[in-house]
């Protein structure tokens, strides 16, 4: 498809030098300063720490206890178990049961234990506002940049800095400015989207800067579109992937707190962020039009279906270039392909119809809440009634563990890497493409153009 780069440049120094980027914006209100410099290193605030059983306790918990250091704030520390649950083995329950244990031990507020995705349910908790830094102890972190948040992940080491000290070092990064306008198709999304851009820039395109995702498309997406979007700029090499906060944001942001709040009256800090929400200032969260960034223009009228071909995302074509490429698992899991919305979108394309006995259709929704909607709206019964086979809300096969894709399969997905072996065994190939894609491959038993099989 035809894309046009852009350099937004300013001949005027004194508007150079107060005109920011959202990115920009974001790092100045956290580092306490009234413009943030690109390149200048600044020490920042973090409003929210972020981990799950893998990344969290396991490592954290020996390194705080060999400094006899405490947590700088319980209440803006999330505990997420995700990873190794439900536990399929003995190194399993191990170290679930030492995410438990501290988190327990030191009582800790929030924690979600075999709850869904921490990418997912995070933020359906309403813990992410626009305007606040956080960090998460997991690659794709940057998902909280939907929410018009600086977030991004982090290692052991970098997190116990800030489990101490509630503050993370950052050099202000350039922004790269991905502008989308024009409506997509019927069977397109925001995996397509991000599949075209990936496949465009290569895996390391956003060279660890900052992307904004901008347009007409972006702000048509709904939030869980969104998310996925942010999400899977890590696989550009992005730091963050950031989405200015709009009347979606505060809607959808809106209706979970109000939801938090009415199952925990008492519940403070929920209704200080009620409090918060209902403060933000949406203009002030927006790139200014004559800040420095480089953007790059697409029309996504022209967009197809995508799908990325072993062992890399970036390896991306449109659907047709493989057409008829036989399956054996058609996944549709994980944080980029398994929210609600993901569902409905399978349940479109699955409505009626039986996948081949050949061919196994494994779903693993992105949380519980996801799943007990998909039951509410008919869409669970859908998928089952075509043949799909339920899996934990959990991480599952799309980072390796539990239920895991087998020798010697050829697996499309709607997971966010593809890379050998991740999901299993290093013999299988797995293909990468959107949950509609995803679907109708599972349908037909091979990779099919979903348009194909819409009604």
């Amino acid at each position: 498809m035809t894309t046009h780069t852009v350099l937004n440049t300013v001949h005027d120094r004194n508007v150079e030098n107060i005109s920011q980027t959202l990115a920009q914006k974001l790092i100045a209100q956290s580092a306490h300063i009234q413009y943030a410099t690109v390149g200048e290193i600044v020490m920042c605030d973090v409003d929210l720490a972020m981990f799950h059983d893998s990344s969290g306790p396991r490592r954290l918990k020996p390194m705080l206890e060999s400094l006899g250091a405490k947590i700088w704030n319980k209440d803006r520390v999330v505990l997420v178990m995700d990873h190794f649950v439900p536990e399929a083995d003995d190194e399993a329950r191990k170290i679930v049961r030492i995410a438990r244990d501290w988190a327990k031990e030191q009582q800790l507020p929030n924690v979600y234990d075999s709850q869904g995705i921490c990418h997912v349910v995070v933020p359906q908790h309403g813990h992410i506002l626009p305007g606040m830094l956080c960090v998460g102890g997991d690659s794709h972190s940057p998902t909280g940049g939907a929410f018009g948040a600086y977030m991004f992940g982090v290692g052991s080491t970098e997190m116990l800095g800030v489990m101490v000290t509630g503050q993370i070092w950052l050099k202000v990064p350039e922004t790269i400015r991905m502008h989308w306008h024009g409506a997509l198709a019927p069977g397109v999304c925001a995996k397509d989207m991000m599949l075209m851009m990936i496949s465009r820039f290569g895996m390391n395109g956003g060279r660890y800067q900052a992307v904004e995702f901008t347009g007409t498309t972006i702000a048509d997406l709904g939030m869980a579109e969104r998310m996925t979007l942010s999400n899977m700029s890590a696989e550009l090499g992005s730091q963050v992937g950031l989405i200015a906060p709009d009347l979606t944001t505060l809607n959808w942001l809106q209706d979970r707190l109000i939801q938090r709040a009415a199952k925990n009256s008492h519940d403070t800090l929920v209704h200080a962020s009620i409090e918060q929400l209902a403060h933000v200032d949406l203009a002030r969260w927006q790139t200014d039009t004559h800040a420095l960034y480089i953007e790059h223009r697409f029309d996504a009228t022209e967009l197809a279906p995508m799908v990325a071909a072993p062992h890399s995302p970036a390896n991306s074509r449109a659907v047709t270039e493989y057409d008829r490429t036989p399956i054996d698992i058609a996944y549709i899991g994980a944080c980029t392909g398994a929210k609600l919305e993901d569902l409905v979108a399978a349940a479109r394309i699955l409505k009626g119809h039986r996948v081949p006995h050949h061919v196994k259709l494994m779903v693993a929704p992105a949380s519980v809440s996801d799943m007990q909607k998909a039951k509410a709206l008919g869409v669970a019964d859908i998928l089952q009634n075509a043949g799909a086979e339920f899996l934990p809300s959990a991480c599952g096969a799309c980072a390796g563990y539990g239920q895991t894709i087998p020798g010697h399969a050829r697996v499309i997905s709607t997971t966010a890497r593809n890379f050998k072996g991740r999901m299993g065994s290093p013999d299988s190939e797995v293909y990468l493409a959107s949950p509609y894609t995803v679907a109708a491959s599972a349908l037909t038993g091979f990779i099919t153009d979903p348009r194909e099989t819409m009604t």
